[in-house]
């Protein structure tokens, strides 16, 4: 039988759910080496402004949560200056904070969790996605490039210098 995916606005009784996902993928961010993720953020303050604002999204299998992220419309003030140059100037979804529940690791989340983003922005009709990530987060590079995002330069963001990447959706 085929599972159940959705892409839905995360609720605040999804919090701890959340959180835990995150302590998740901060762990094994630390376990491959990387910087990121790994001065006390996102933590679960994050996570409920996330909510609050309206910004933070669950993908579901079977009603339960596989995949976290934020999506913000028009709005990463880091972007503003990049070293480099975006595709475009229109509106856009920033894509922040992707964790995946490691009871669904290795199963291309993440790349289904791409799949109803562009939905969502095509759906908003809003013209593109950026997203910018650690230099040796690999996974995540990889999965940019698997989906057609381009390699834009490269912004300052949470004390470091992250690559930054856009695709266009309509």
């Amino acid at each position: 039988m085929d599972s159940e995916f959705k892409l839905r606005k995360a609720a605040i009784e999804d919090r701890e759910i959340i959180w835990n996902i995150l302590q998740q993928a901060i762990e094994r961010r630390k376990l491959d080496g990387s910087t990121q993720w790994q001065q006390g953020y996102p933590n679960p303050e994050t996570v409920e402004s996330d909510i609050a604002k309206g910004f933070g999204y669950v993908m579901t299998v079977d009603e339960k949560i596989a995949v976290y992220t934020a999506l913000i419309l028009n709005d990463e003030p880091a972007y503003s200056t990049i070293e480099g140059e975006w595709l475009s100037n229109g509106e856009f979804v920033v894509v922040h904070r992707v964790a995946v529940d490691e009871k669904f690791a290795g199963q291309g989340m993440v790349k289904k969790l791409f799949d109803y983003i562009e939905e969502f922005t095509k759906s908003h009709g809003i013209l593109s996605i950026k997203i910018d990530t650690n230099y040796d987060n690999i996974a995540m590079l990889k999965i940019l490039e698997s989906k057609g995002y381009s390699y834009c330069g490269e912004v300052f963001l949470a004390g470091g210098m992250r690559k930054a990447f856009e695709k266009i959706i309509i």
